[in-house]
């Protein structure tokens, strides 16, 4: 029972952690202001709790699932998967401090944030969601065990 749990926890985290990504990638746009930057600070922060919470269960996962450690240590495709999610990560860096950058930045609520830093951010999201996309890629070939 405690493998299915965390199995179904796990993937219910990785689901939410996509939308939350396709969300930050809907609110990322042109036009952006103070109202809109006040929404994407609260969805950059779940993404970010969202994440380590994945890591936690994904971490019993390793230790108190039915597989066994041994099946993660010793296969390549886990650390392929690992690998992705960890490009995730590095590439969900750079959004967030220029999203924290926005949010405190000057100029009241006029303040609407330039095309510019908006297209660079828009990048590094657009790379994220592409290299998401290779972790349930990873976790169905692990899965049958590649």
């Amino acid at each position: 029972m405690t493998d299915l749990l965390l199995t179904i926890v796990h993937h219910l985290l990785a689901f939410t952690l996509a939308g939350v990504i396709a969300v930050e990638a809907v609110l990322v746009r042109p036009g952006l202001g103070r109202r809109g930057l006040a929404l994407l600070g609260r969805v950059d922060a779940a993404y970010g709790a969202l994440a380590g919470l994945l890591v936690l269960i994904g971490a019993a996962r390793v230790y108190f699932g039915l597989k066994g450690w041994e099946f993660f240590i010793y296969n390549p495709t886990f650390w392929a998967k690992m690998a992705a999610f960890t490009a995730v990560g590095l590439l969900s860096v750079a959004p967030t401090i220029r999203i924290a950058r926005w949010r405190t930045a000057g100029g009241g609520e006029a303040y609407v944030v330039p095309d510019a830093e908006i297209a660079h951010v828009r990048r590094f999201i657009t790379a994220e969601v592409a290299v998401f996309a290779l972790i349930p890629i990873f976790a169905a070939t692990m899965a049958r065990g590649y």
